[in-house]
């Protein structure tokens, strides 16, 4: 079984592909009652977890180079925008795709297509496209034509122009897959394993749409290629409200089927708000005004002031027994050997993942128009997005009096200077920070396309600093760091010579701009 072996540790690819090669096998072991086919019921709900928790593990770092959270200790490596050489860290999204998902997709698709149940087709379809799209975005060029195929164990790369180009292929076959007819079509059946949409065709359309949205999007720097008409369209036949929000549930029973963030997890006990994100909200950018996220989403230190750690520096409060010591996520200010109990925010177990939400298409929408220089088609867009982060948020409080304050406070937030007051007021950097401040937690991965498309531009993110000079990861020779490298223990250990080709053994090949973001 070697090549069963090389196969799958050559892409991290699900087992079923690799188990192609080994017909033989399969036909020796095979027993007749244990099926042998991937009835979507069964296989749906495991693949809509693993979206989550491959966005979740990557986005852990996305949000180090965002300055939303950092290391409590000086010296980080993804503080420094650098990488972890010869770890898996940072590849979650590449062994997601590739493996975890996977060829579960077409197992979903062939078993679906023969029952009529083009339903489940057009919802693995949907799957298979958002999971090309933000892999491509995280990692850049990947491996498109020769994914999954059998008695294989090297494999090219594609460039991302690509991997977009069949993002909205695929996107386009799932919207017409979800809106066929045929005997084994029901809300009832897609129901059994969509823990999402709970079977509702149309939600899932507009699912794909945001999706569509998205890539078109990020090409904003295409010039003439980019469509803000053409994007604004796709936000108006995607998520019409907060009812329509991609949430992954969690039911908090153990670990295992707990939030990602949350206590029971403990995957953020290593982390600290972020200066940057702290300074957005507390009045520091925008003064005169505080942001009722702040309590909301973070804790104060022990005499009731909320800071951040700077990237690379660490919390210089990092012992036992300092009042001005940083909170952790859960709301500690002093280390203990067991997490808390509890959290707030997306920080409690059994918080929802937000996958893609209302908030950011009207934010991509509000962008849009602003380029195409329709101001209050823009401004519209614009309240609508932090209208609807607030509501989210505010039913993520559950305690009364805390719930009270953040009315109050949403109220004179809204008429604060953080807020564009009109339209003729309105910026640029207006709607980005609003979205930056909107993603914070479920999407880090996303605010880093972001801020790669504007090169992490001041213009647009006041105030924001990246580590320079020694900060800076020496193997960036000067340079920010624009991409993650592919997962090392299929790539770098497998798959060099592709690897080569294009310069992904250069140790500053995570500096290098993405096709989206080049003009």
């Amino acid at each position: 079984m070697k090549s069963l072996k090389i196969t799958t540790l050559a892409l991290g690819l699900a087992l079923t592909a690799g188990l192609t090669g080994c017909r033989e096998y399969l036909d020796v072991n095979f027993d007749p009652s244990f099926p042998q086919v991937g009835e979507g019921f069964a296989v749906l709900p495991p693949m809509l977890s693993q979206m989550a928790r491959g966005e979740s593990f990557d986005g852990r770092f996305a949000g180090q180079y965002c300055q939303y959270w950092q290391s409590p200790a000086a010296g980080n490596v993804w503080d420094r925008m650098g990488y972890a050489a010869g770890s898996d860290a940072g590849g979650e999204m590449w062994r997601s795709h590739y493996y975890s998902i996977g060829t579960n997709v077409d197992l979903v698709i062939q078993n679906a297509a023969a029952k009529e149940q083009w339903d489940y087709v057009g919802v693995a379809k949907a799957i298979r496209a958002w999971s090309w799209q933000v892999t491509t975005d995280f990692n850049g060029d990947m491996i498109l034509k020769q994914a999954w195929e059998p008695n294989r164990y090297v494999f090219d790369y594609d460039p991302q122009s690509d991997v977009y180009a069949e993002v909205v292929r695929l996107g386009n076959e799932a919207i017409a897959d979800l809106g066929r007819d045929g005997a084994g079509v029901s809300t009832a059946s897609l129901g059994r394993g969509d823990l999402v949409y709970q079977g509702d065709r149309t939600k899932w359309v507009k699912f794909v749409n945001a999706v569509l949205a998205r890539n078109l999007h990020h090409q904003t720097n295409k010039g003439g290629a980019y469509n803000p008409d053409a994007v604004i369209r796709l936000v108006d036949q995607s998520f019409a409200s907060n009812a329509d929000n991609f949430l992954v549930p969690h039911a908090a029973t153990s670990s295992a089927d707990a939030n990602f963030w949350g206590t029971l997890r403990n995957n953020m006990n290593g982390f600290r708000p972020g200066v940057y994100y702290v300074s957005a909200m507390d009045g520091t950018l925008f003064p005169g005004s505080r942001d009722p996220r702040l309590a909301a989403t973070l804790t104060a230190s022990t005499d009731g002031v909320f800071r951040g750690v700077v990237p690379a520096l660490g919390d210089p409060n990092n012992v036992a027994n300092r009042t001005n010591r940083v909170a952790n996520f859960w709301g500690q200010t002093q280390p203990t050997a067991t997490p808390p109990t509890t959290g707030k925010f997306l920080f409690q177990d059994n918080a929802p993942h937000p996958l893609i939400t209302f908030w950011e298409m009207q934010f991509i929408k509000a962008e849009a128009a602003f380029i195409k220089g329709d101001k209050a088609l823009a401004y519209v867009a614009y309240l609508r997005g932090i209208n609807a982060h607030l509501d989210f948020v505010a039913g993520l409080i559950s305690d009364a009096a805390a719930r009270t304050q953040f009315t109050t406070e949403r109220t004179a937030y809204l008429r604060s200077s953080a807020v564009a007051q009109t339209a003729d007021a309105l910026t640029l950097s207006s709607v980005m920070m609003q979205k930056y401040i909107s993603m914070f937690t479920h999407g880090n991965l996303e605010s880093w396309v972001d801020m790669r498309r504007y090169k992490y531009s001041q213009d647009v993110y006041p105030g924001f600093t990246p580590p320079t000079g020694l900060i800076l990861f020496p193997d960036n020779n000067n340079k920010l760091v624009y991409r993650a490298r592919p997962r090392f223990n299929s790539e770098y250990v497998w798959n060099r010579a592709a690897l080569n080709s294009f310069g992904g053994l250069d140790i500053d090949y995570h500096t290098k701009e993405m096709w989206f973001q080049q003009r």
